[in-house]
């Protein structure tokens, strides 16, 4: 309920707060949270409400990006080494390893150096940063339904690897990718609040939350709430996500018993 409160006021909330994200009231800077502004106001007395219901927007839309991302390719990624076994499974294994050694943000530093901080390459490049894992926990959980009875009893009956693969064992793995997919996003929310924070990630004059907290942390001697509000939604929006992951994995295990 909280996740889904969230993305409707960050999806619907701009075009029904009467207040526009970047329209500049010189008198009334740095002011405190009120009833005509509940989160106050930033330097240029543009609503900090106004702004943080906006660049919820683009931090949603990176994020869903990079886990749609994400699972497809670390789907195809996990069942490909989950099927082959063998060299080729070693080989996508000891690259997902080899990924997940380094540091996320290292990876990501190095990457928007490259491809730059466009929020294409950014929703790219996180989605492909945290396929690796995915990869990991598809293959764990698809190598235990191969050897299930009922997947041997398909290919017994004269099924295609192939086709138990589509028809068996993907249905069965669909519950852990949901799961798996509401991690990724909160993962993705933090990497791409962190690369915003040092200015190597949504660029002016977009604004994520992530964008706005490095605003505010440049003025947090005016008015901390340019860093707290930012900060709130940022820490709320992955708690709720993480609620909503353990959720799902409890129903996933109910219904699974």
């Amino acid at each position: 309920m909280l996740l889904l409160v969230i993305l409707a006021l960050c999806l619907i909330g701009p075009f029904l707060w009467h207040f526009e994200p970047t329209k500049i009231a010189a008198g009334k800077p740095f002011l405190g949270p009120d009833l005509t502004h509940p989160f106050g106001t930033d330097d240029l007395g543009r609503d900090l409400f106004a702004r943080i219901l906006a660049g919820g927007r683009i931090t949603i839309l990176v994020a869903t990006g990079a886990t749609v991302i994400s699972v497809i390719v670390g789907t195809v990624w996990g069942i490909v080494a989950a099927s082959r076994r063998g060299w080729a499974d070693e080989v996508l294994m000891r690259s997902a390893d080899a990924f997940m050694a380094i540091p996320q943000i290292v990876f990501a530093l190095v990457c928007v150096a490259a491809f730059g901080s466009s929020i294409v390459s950014l929703i790219v490049i996180v989605g492909l940063l945290l396929s690796p894992t995915t990869a990991r926990i598809v293959r764990s959980v698809a190598l235990a339904e191969l050897t299930s009875d009922y997947a041997v009893a398909a290919r017994a009956c004269g099924l295609s690897r192939t086709r138990v693969l589509a028809t068996e064992v993907l249905p069965n793995v669909v519950p852990t990718i949901v799961v798996q997919a509401t991690i990724n996003a909160a993962a993705a929310i933090a990497l791409e609040a962190t690369l915003s924070f040092i200015g190597l990630g949504v660029q002016p004059p977009d604004a994520s939350w992530g964008t706005l907290l490095l605003h505010g942390y440049g003025k947090f001697y005016s008015s901390a709430w340019l860093v707290v509000f930012p900060t709130v939604w940022i820490v709320v929006t992955i708690w709720a996500l993480t609620l909503t992951s353990d959720a799902l994995r409890t129903r996933s295990r109910g219904g699974a018993a």
